[in-house]
């Protein structure tokens, strides 16, 4: 099977019932997922509705994860648990609710690694390898990248949902930039302001069932640029973040436990 120019998606593969994986996705051995040993998790921080009368004790749990892990769980965050429901709802109903076609007309432009929309292909760590993942990515601060017309309009709220989710979204991630800068001795806004104007994409990455997943990796190992990640989970898991040279799964949490990685910039300014 050739690759072209547009990559074939995941999903029609998935649909199309398999039983091999094709050649372009299998990982070479060193890559390839294993079974991690460990059976700690990442730390979880409750962040009590960010009440200013525990801000210290939240601020020195963070710096404590931010050194240790890079990675930790927030709860009692102040996200509505019915955005978070509401924007993995749109993200299904896109990817499974919608003909290939439909989804089509959103298609990325597979030549830009920095391309907007409906995609296959990201990360092109190993070029000669595709991970296991269909995406869309949506650009959506600074607000003057924000142009819902290039997201899906199906389910109808769809536009709507991510133009909420990326405020609230937002709002959290300066808060946490905010606990850890304190916790370095700096005041609150001093590490978003050495990261610059505040950009953020958002990606709803779908993983289809794969017929060898001892093969293949979803998304191969990565680093994220730019300052912070927060992600939702679902209850399927996959994530593992690298510790003291080891793969540690991040389990699943449920409820409203959101996952917190600091990305490039934080990490150098930390």
């Amino acid at each position: 099977m050739e690759i072209s120019a547009e990559p074939i998606r995941v999903q029609s593969l998935a649909q199309a019932g398999l039983n091999q994986v094709p050649p372009q996705y299998i990982q070479p051995p060193q890559h390839r997922p294993n079974r991690p040993s460990s059976s700690t998790n990442i730390p979880l921080i409750n962040l009590f509705g960010l009440d200013p009368t525990r801000r210290d004790s939240v601020r020195a749990s963070i710096g404590q994860a931010c050194r240790d892990w890079g990675a930790f769980h927030v709860t009692n965050h102040g996200v509505p648990a019915s955005i978070v429901d509401a924007i993995k709802r749109a993200g299904l109903t896109f990817f499974n609710d919608s003909s290939v076609e439909d989804k089509l007309k959103y298609a990325c432009d597979p030549s830009s690694s920095a391309s907007e929309g409906y995609g296959s292909r990201m990360l092109e760590k190993d070029d000669t390898v595709l991970d296991w993942r269909d995406y869309f990515d949506h650009h959506t601060l600074p607000l003057r990248r924000r142009n819902p017309t290039r997201w899906p309009h199906f389910p109808a709220d769809y536009r709507q949902v991510v133009s909420e989710y990326s405020d609230q979204i937002a709002s959290l991630a300066r808060e946490l930039l905010g606990l850890a800068s304190e916790s370095l001795g700096l005041e609150t806004r001093r590490l978003e302001e050495a990261v610059g104007e505040f950009w953020q994409n958002i990606t709803i990455s779908y993983y289809p069932p794969c017929p060898q997943p001892e093969l293949t990796l979803g998304l191969q190992a990565h680093s994220d640029f730019g300052a912070i990640t927060l992600l939702v989970q679902d209850e399927v898991g996959g994530l593992e973040v690298l510790k003291d040279g080891e793969w540690v799964p991040v389990k699943p949490l449920g409820g409203d436990a959101i996952v917190v990685l600091l990305a490039d910039q934080t990490e150098v300014l930390i």
